[in-house]
């Protein structure tokens, strides 16, 4: 049993790990964070989101969304469309410059999941990724107990 779980959370921590290290080598020439990379993405692929779906889909907080925001919105990547509602809840709208970038994220993320399912057939991946909603959501259940 010990054996299990050390290599479970071994494994996730490592997993975690390297998305970062990838996140953050892959953009440290944009001057980009693993946070920036995820709200670039998200915008480039969903189009006009809030900074609070941008929180769900990210799975970051709220202050680290909001400073790759700001980050993001100085250095011309996208704009607020706050005009007629809280900052918060107000459309972002990616830039020119911010489409030029979600791309380049978008195509190198396609790559390195490309290079990750080496070795996996379709249906190992589809079943390795079902099994991975399932712990997660049961984690979810799990930790919600320590909320209240």
């Amino acid at each position: 049993m010990e054996e299990r779980f050390e290599t479970f959370t071994v494994l996730i921590a490592k997993i975690s790990r390297s998305i970062r290290k990838i996140k953050n080598q892959e953009m440290a020439d944009y001057g980009f964070k693993s946070p920036h990379v995820s709200c670039l993405y998200y915008l480039y692929r969903e189009g006009e989101l809030t900074a609070t779906e941008l929180c769900e889909r990210c799975e970051e907080d709220k202050a680290t969304i909001s400073r790759s925001l700001n980050y993001l919105e100085e250095n011309g990547y996208l704009v607020c469309d706050c005009k007629n509602t809280k900052r918060y809840k107000s459309n972002l709208i990616l830039t020119e410059k911010g489409k030029e970038a979600g791309k380049k994220i978008a195509d190198k993320i396609s790559n390195v999941l490309d290079e990750v399912s080496v070795g996996l057939s379709d249906e190992e991946r589809t079943e390795f990724y079902r099994g991975l909603k399932i712990i997660t959501d049961n984690l979810t259940n799990i930790s919600s107990k320590y909320d209240k």
